[in-house]
């Protein structure tokens, strides 16, 4: 068996930034809480819901936000999400060519799942890891807990943001860095990934 390719989700496999900023400023607002604007909430997706929150509210009740974009969230998931180009025709090659193919994200479990399943991309890939219970990003634990759930060893991980970057290097694994997500070229030279592409069709020539 091939070793595994771990994926990002938002901002590396989906354009999800317009859903998760109305959740989240509906969550401010129906908790009475002033609103952030677009940029600057889209400047934190990728970090952990709680950290996002605590950005702009640092007394608020956390929970309470949570539960008001989880409520919202849930509902409204995938109005505005969509595949960024390209993904789905790369995703398809890789398993053809016998590669294992893995989500590892923030989102917690329940809700990579059900984004991934609305979108239809469930199918292209063998197994959707979100993270609950352990160390987000930067740490490696998502990498490492989508790797046992597949039961082999890890090549690349792809995403969009340093902390997918320091991620998959702590987990020994290489890394690709997009360019389209959170974060820049410029940001994402700071940590040095193996390589840093416009698209995913790179990615083929590295995975024969």
């Amino acid at each position: 068996m091939q070793a595994a390719i771990v994926f990002d989700l938002d901002g590396t496999l989906i354009d999800s930034a317009r859903d998760i900023t109305v959740a989240f400023q509906q969550a401010c607002s129906t908790t009475g809480l002033l609103v952030p604007e677009d940029e600057h909430v889209q400047a934190l997706i990728g970090r952990p819901l709680r950290e996002m929150f605590h950005t702009f509210h640092p007394e608020a009740d956390m929970d309470r936000l949570v539960a008001a974009y989880r409520a919202y969230y849930d509902e409204n998931c995938t109005v505005y999400t969509q595949f960024f180009p390209g993904v789905l025709e790369v995703l398809r090659t890789l398993r053809e060519r016998g590669y294992p193919l893995a989500v590892a994200t923030t989102k917690f479990p329940r809700v990579a799942r059900l984004v991934s399943d609305k979108l239809g991309l469930t199918p292209h890939l063998d197994h959707v890891q979100g993270t609950e219970g352990f160390a987000h990003k930067p740490e490696p634990d998502v990498i490492f807990a989508a790797l046992e759930a597949l039961g082999g060893e890890g090549l690349w991980m792809v995403g969009d943001t340093t902390a997918d970057v320091l991620a998959g290097k702590a987990a020994g694994l290489k890394t690709y860095a997009v360019t389209w997500g959170t974060h820049n070229r410029d940001i994402l030279e700071t940590v040095h990934p193996d390589v840093i592409a416009d698209s995913l069709e790179k990615l083929l020539e590295l995975c024969p």
